[in-house]
């Protein structure tokens, strides 16, 4: 399964570590990714979803209807 959050889209990043002596090898920056099952009463149904940490303050503003609606609309998710 691959590193991205389901809600927003939101993947790694590429970066440098940096040492003391400035000397510069390559990393990757991953988001904070969760997987949560969040609850949905019009199905009366639990969806299990890898999702970010600004993603869940994401679904707690909007509500997982219309995040989940969002998601599927911009390819995040595939039913």
């Amino acid at each position: 399964m691959s590193r991205i959050c389901e809600i927003t889209g939101r993947g790694a990043l590429n970066g440098n570590h940096v040492s003391h002596s400035n000397i510069k090898t390559k990393r990757r920056f991953y988001p904070n990714l969760q997987t949560k099952k969040f609850y949905i009463p019009e199905e009366d149904a639990w969806v299990t979803l890898k999702v970010s940490a600004k993603g869940m303050r994401t679904i707690n503003k909007k509500g997982i209807i219309s995040c989940l609606n969002n998601a599927l609309e911009k390819g995040y998710i595939k039913y």
